[in-house]
């Protein structure tokens, strides 16, 4: 990390404390990018186990299979970087836990994938002056081009990525879409810890 960026981004990578409320295609994904920047505090929030189902695209192998998700990204996570504080919650996000967690980090990847539940969760994060980066729109191959959308509210900064028309209910979630909308979500967290803003594009 000493080529790539200056003593004054790395601190701000070591201090930095981003929540991700999912662990799978997008959350394992994007939380492995970011322990690979250098970022200091990873907060994991997942209630769900690895499936045989969950290999084609989630950042888990067969070894896995049948752990909570959490607890393997953790392990995978702290053995690429050692120093990496991983702090992991098992639990299905519901209306009544939301609020006491999203505390616990600077601002939060809306990895999950209940349509009502993310809708509530950005919601609440956004009312509680967090900001978050989401993902709509990652199914199938080839498709539509992905981008990015900034909205600022006066709570705090949404940003959403993918393209915002796939549906993976009728075009399956494939590892190529799934992980670019994933590197999309790491890449603005990096510029939102670096700069403190993310700009748009498009």
């Amino acid at each position: 990390m000493l080529r790539y960026f200056t003593q004054e981004q790395r601190q701000k990578l070591e201090a930095a404390c981003v929540g991700l409320a999912g662990a799978g295609g997008l959350g394992s994904n994007a939380a492995m990018m970011l322990a690979r920047c250098g970022v200091g505090r990873l907060v994991l929030v997942d209630g769900d186990s690895v499936e045989p189902s969950n290999l084609n695209r989630q950042h888990y192998f067969p070894r896995h299979v049948g752990r909570p998700k959490v607890e393997a990204l953790a392990e995978q996570l702290c053995e690429l970087a050692p120093a990496l504080r991983v702090e992991a919650h098992r639990l299905w996000l519901d209306v009544e836990n939301i609020p006491p967690l999203l505390d616990k980090a600077q601002f939060w990847l809306e990895c999950l994938d209940d349509a009502a539940l993310k809708a509530h969760f950005t919601s609440a994060a956004l009312m509680s002056g967090r900001s978050v980066i989401s993902a709509s729109g990652m199914g199938g191959f080839g498709g539509f081009a992905m981008g990015r959308r900034v909205m600022r509210s006066s709570g705090g900064l949404l940003c959403v990525v993918g393209d915002f028309r796939s549906d993976v209910a009728k075009a399956p979630p494939l590892a190529p879409r799934v992980v670019q909308c994933a590197a999309m979500q790491a890449d603005a967290a990096l510029e939102l810890i670096l700069t403190e803003n993310i700009q748009p594009l498009l």
